[in-house]
């Protein structure tokens, strides 16, 4: 890890003749420390670190001849030391990843607290990273075995870098000048984990997701996988994906569940190609439903929140911030639990073994405690990356994914993505109030703990291959949902209202949300009242509008025409044909209960006639 460790001082004596001091302690406790740097990262990436040094005598006797400042893994370029009568004598030397920075005095600055004030300037490239659509930002820590009286540190951005991503620590001050954006840090803000931040809207990853399936019956069957979705902090763009699947649905997590019809024992290679924007803050997006919070809180197989001893902290700790310092402190990384099948503790057991966790512990122990708390909270599997081996719970060869949590912030009504195993092995990264742009969800666990299953899951055969290939990326041309229309009459009855059958189709490349199609009865829009609250790519949506009947359809339009966005569609509804239809239906209704009365007319005077023709012919007999 990069730092600057201790500086030391080489002194000597004013006694009755030069006496130089070897020891560091001695040194620095014969003289105080204050030291002002600058990072000032240029638009080329390059960073211009300038360290500002006043040093000032404890005692009448002793005087500084030079200066020494270690560097640690830090390649600095264009060396230069100064003081305000000029240039200064630079020595420097390497040894291993070290690199010393010796400054030598040309004059003798003696007696009590006086002070000599000089300046040491160094290049380095590496502080500044572009790392596809953002700057990300290190500066190195401090060494605690430092005994500055005094240590801040400025860090200068150019506004031309984008919006600040994320930044820890918080920084003391924060203000615009002469196009950078300052930012104000003392000692003990860079002691521990010295400046992480990052530069941009957003970060684009491409991605390449396979899944391996297979029907073993004999018989016909369906069987899902899961794609990645769009979430509060992240949108996906598809390529493709091929085979196309029977259907794409959404779930009560907002997992994107895709459907394939398998024949009897067949076998299928599904790809999935696109990429992924993930943005610094939250955007727009679907709020949860009630029920889906509700499944947030119920314990589960390794959620054990209605445990006792779960329970009992989770009413000491109360906050997600009080649950993520506790658990990112709490448990230590086991870097040699890193690898496929292992086993997964769960919260109770990440408790009682906390110095043998990884991402899963990490994550469950919050899951637990926070739903114990009463604090909706679920578990999200995706690739986090990073070139640092230290915070890096991912194997990049078998598809061994990190988990990290997401707890339901009610004020800003969405889920808010943490990362406690992060916060542990960066030493204290605020990952927390702002998760970077690094993290790339793949599938969300809120009302089971262990399904769906996320890409990287779907293997075959006993030595399955490495099925999940991401890389920095650029955002796709095309970004925008492509939609298809159609619509048909169902078969219409006389006298009763017929309906027009319209569905909407998306064929990628992303899904699309509030969509309000618009219903034309001629030329006055119908107010239906429907509202398409996602369509996810490859998926579509069916409905109906009723035609209504009236009289010699009068209230029958000619035609209805379906719009959503820039598709419309316009059906004649055989208005004319209706009409006749109707007239004649009247018709032949109307003569039916004519015929009908005649009928009854004519019955009702033969029964009246016969009773007379019987009694008649009754008397004719007896005479």
């Amino acid at each position: 890890m990069k730092k600057i460790s201790s500086v030391f001082v080489f002194l000597i004596s004013l006694c009755t003749m030069y006496f130089v001091l070897s020891t560091c302690v001695k040194a620095e406790g014969e003289f105080t420390t204050d030291v002002d740097v600058t990072y000032a990262v240029t638009e080329s990436g390059i960073t211009e670190v300038t360290n500002k040094i006043i040093l000032t005598n404890v005692f009448s006797n002793l005087y500084a001849t030079s200066y020494t400042i270690i560097l640690d893994s830090i390649n600095p370029k264009n060396i230069l030391g100064y003081d305000t009568n000029g240039p200064l004598v630079v020595e420097t030397s390497t040894n291993e990843s070290k690199t010393m920075i010796d400054i030598q005095f040309k004059d003798a600055v003696v007696g009590k607290d006086k002070s000599r004030t000089f300046w040491i300037s160094f290049e380095e490239s590496s502080f500044a990273i572009r790392t596809g659509e953002v700057w990300e930002i290190s500066v190195p820590r401090l060494s605690e075995n430092t005994t500055f009286n005094s240590y801040y540190v400025n860090l200068l951005i150019p506004e031309k870098l984008g919006q600040e991503a994320y930044i820890s620590p918080s920084p003391r001050d924060k203000f615009n000048s002469n196009g950078f954006v300052h930012y104000k840090f003392n000692k003990e803000d860079v002691t521990k984990t010295g400046i992480t931040a990052g530069f941009g809207e957003f970060q684009v990853f491409s991605f390449t997701l396979n899944y391996h399936l297979e029907n073993p019956l004999t018989h016909e069957s369906q069987t899902e996988i899961t794609l990645p979705p769009d979430t509060a902090f992240q949108r996906v763009y598809y390529q493709t994906v091929n085979p196309k699947p029977f259907e794409v649905k959404e779930d009560l997590d907002g997992n994107w569940i895709a459907t394939y019809n398998l024949k009897p024992r067949e076998r299928i290679d599904v790809t999935a190609t696109g990429n992924v924007q993930i943005f610094s803050s939250i955007r727009s997006f679907l709020k949860p439903t009630e029920e889906s919070l509700n499944e947030s809180l119920k314990a589960d197989e390794f959620w054990e929140s209605d445990n006792p001893e779960i329970v009992k902290l989770a009413q000491e700790l109360k906050t997600p911030q009080a649950i993520y310092d506790f658990v990112s402190t709490k448990l230590k990384y086991d870097f040699e639990r890193v690898q496929p099948n292992v086993e997964r503790f769960g919260a109770l057991k990440a408790l009682q073994n906390e110095n043998n966790a990884i991402c899963m512990e990490f994550t469950d122990l919050f899951i637990a405690l926070s739903r114990a708390a009463g604090i909706p909270a679920r578990e999200v599997n995706g690739f986090a990356y990073t070139e640092n081996p230290d915070i890096q719970p991912l194997s990049l060869v078998n598809d061994v994914l990190h988990a990290w949590p997401e707890y339901f912030d009610s004020e800003k009504n969405a889920w808010i993505p943490i990362d406690p195993t992060w916060g542990s092995t960066t030493g204290g990264v605020d990952y927390f109030n702002k998760l970077d742009l690094r993290h790339f969800t793949f599938v969300i666990h809120g009302q089971n703990s262990k399904l769906p299953y996320a890409a990287g899951s779907y293997k075959l055969g006993a030595n399955p291959q490495k099925d999940v290939f991401v890389s920095f990326g650029e955002l796709p041309k095309e970004r925008n949902a492509k939609l298809s229309l159609n619509a048909k009459l169902s078969g219409w009855i006389p006298l009763v209202s017929n309906k027009l059958e319209f569905e909407i189709v998306n064929n990628g490349p992303t899904a699309i949300y509030n969509l309000n199609p618009k219903i034309y009865f001629d030329k006055l829009e119908i107010d239906t009242k429907k509202t398409v609250q996602s369509l996810l790519p490859f998926s579509s949506y069916k409905s109906y509008v009723d035609i209504p009947f009236s009289f010699l359809a009068t209230k029958t339009p000619n035609s209805v025409k379906v719009l959503i966005q820039d598709q419309e569609i316009t059906v004649k509804t055989s208005k004319k044909e209706i009409l006749v239809y109707n007239l004649l239906f009247v018709f032949i209704v109307t003569i039916s209960i004519v015929v009908t009365i005649l009928v009854r007319l004519k019955k009702w005077k033969i029964i009246n006639f016969f009773p007379k023709l019987q009694v008649f012919t009754f008397f004719g007999k007896k005479r």
